[in-house]
C-alpha cells in the first residue's frame, strides 16, 4: 500500500490545531484565575478557593505572569496560596487532637538578650518575658500543643520523625513558609503557615493573635496582607 504524504499533513495539522485550542484554553483560564485572584487579594474575599488551587497545578507560570501584569507582586500571589492552603486545611487540622499536632517557632522571633541555650530539641523557654514567644507559649501548650522553638528546618524534620505530629503550624519568613507547606505536604502532615511580620535574623515579629486564633481553630483572617503585630 503506498504511503500518502497529505494524510500525514493532515495529521500534523490536525495536532497543531488541537495544541492552539488546548493552549488558547489554558492562557483563558490563566486569565480568569488572575482576575479572581487579583480580586480576592484587593478585597479580602476569596472566591473559588478549590479552584485556584487546581489552576494553579496546571498553568501556574501563567497564572504568576498574568498576576503581574495586573499589579499583583510576587509575594503577595505567594502570601495568598499560603493563606489558601490554610483555608482549605483548616476544619482536617481542627478534627485532630492538640496532643497530635506541634507549632514551630523560629529562633529569630527571641530577644536579643534571650537566656536560652541551644539543646537537641530546639531552644527551651525561659519565660524571660522579652519577646512575644515568653507571653504566648504557656496559652499554646495549655491548648495542649507541643511548641519547639528551632534554628532551622534540620531542626524541624528530625522532631517529627521523634514526635510523629499529625499536624503543625509552621511559623516564619515567607520562603520558609511556603517550603515548609511543601515539606509538610510530601510527609502527609496538615500543616498551616503563619509568616513573620518583618524579615531577619534577629527579633522578627509575628501577630500572636493570629496565630493564636489558628491555634485554637478560629476564623483565619483573609485578608492576604498580615496586619500590624499586636504582640510587641
Amino acid at each position: 500500500m503506498a504511503f500518502d504524504p497529505s494524510s500525514l499533513d493532515q495529521l500534523i495539522l490536525l495536532l497543531g490545531q488541537v495544541t492552539l485550542v488546548i493552549l488558547a484554553g489554558l492562557l483563558v483560564l490563566g486569565l480568569v484565575l488572575a482576575i479572581l485572584i487579583a480580586f480576592s487579594i484587593r478585597t479580602g474575599r476569596m472566591v473559588f478557593p478549590r479552584l485556584f488551587l487546581a489552576g494553579m497545578a496546571l498553568v501556574e507560570g501563567v497564572i504568576r505572569a498574568l498576576c503581574g501584569l495586573l499589579g499583583i507582586e510576587d509575594r503577595e500571589l505567594t502570601e495568598f496560596m499560603i493563606r489558601l492552603h490554610n483555608r482549605l486545611n483548616q476544619a482536617k487540622f481542627d478534627s485532630i487532637p492538640a496532643k497530635n499536632k506541634a507549632i514551630f517557632l523560629p529562633q529569630c522571633l527571641r530577644s536579643a538578650k534571650c537566656p536560652a541555650h541551644l539543646t537537641p530539641e530546639g531552644l527551651i523557654c525561659q519565660r524571660c518575658m522579652q519577646c512575644g514567644i515568653g507571653r504566648s507559649i504557656d496559652q499554646l501548650e495549655g491548648q495542649g500543643y507541643r511548641v519547639h522553638i528551632v534554628p532551622g528546618s534540620t531542626f524541624i524534620k528530625r522532631i517529627v520523625r521523634a514526635e510523629k505530629p499529625k499536624a503543625i503550624i509552621g511559623v516564619g519568613c515567607l520562603m520558609e513558609v511556603k517550603e515548609g507547606i511543601m515539606l509538610a505536604d510530601r510527609l502527609g502532615l496538615v500543616a498551616m503557615g503563619v509568616i513573620t511580620l518583618k524579615d531577619g535574623c534577629i527579633e522578627t515579629l509575628v501577630n500572636w493573635t493570629d496565630l493564636i486564633d489558628l491555634a485554637s481553630g478560629g476564623k483565619e483572617d483573609l485578608e492576604v496582607r498580615p496586619s500590624v503585630s499586636a504582640a510587641e
